[in-house]
């Protein structure tokens, strides 16, 4: 069985098609083969399309756990990292805050 789809959601190599989708049995995940690559792509509060490297803006004051101040509107984060398949699906070190995760539906491509 060499023609293994493997999952986008949890990778998972167990999959199977039914009803012109496939089916994901581990996480139960959803998705039509043909439209793979268009989930992949990360967009921006604007919708355009974040690459790895891009600098990006925080459009809005995002509070951080642990942290006695929020990541303020406006901040500018550089060298980002994608991260497809997860709900924070940005890398990215911010000064005064170190190492981080964002949402891309709160950034702006600078």
């Amino acid at each position: 069985m060499s023609d293994t789809i493997i999952c986008p959601k949890c990778q998972s190599e167990y999959t199977y098609e039914q009803d012109g989708v496939m089916v994901c049995s581990q996480c139960f995940h959803e998705w039509n083969p043909s439209e793979t690559a268009d989930e992949d792509k990360i967009f921006d509060a604007n919708g355009n399309e974040l690459q790895n490297g891009d600098s990006v803006v925080v459009v809005k004051d995002l509070p951080v756990k642990g942290a006695p101040k929020p990541v303020k509107a406006g901040t500018k984060v550089k060298n980002i990292r994608l991260r497809p398949g997860s709900d924070h699906n940005i890398d990215c070190k911010i000064d005064g805050f170190g190492a981080m995760a964002l949402k891309s539906e709160f950034v702006k491509k600078a």
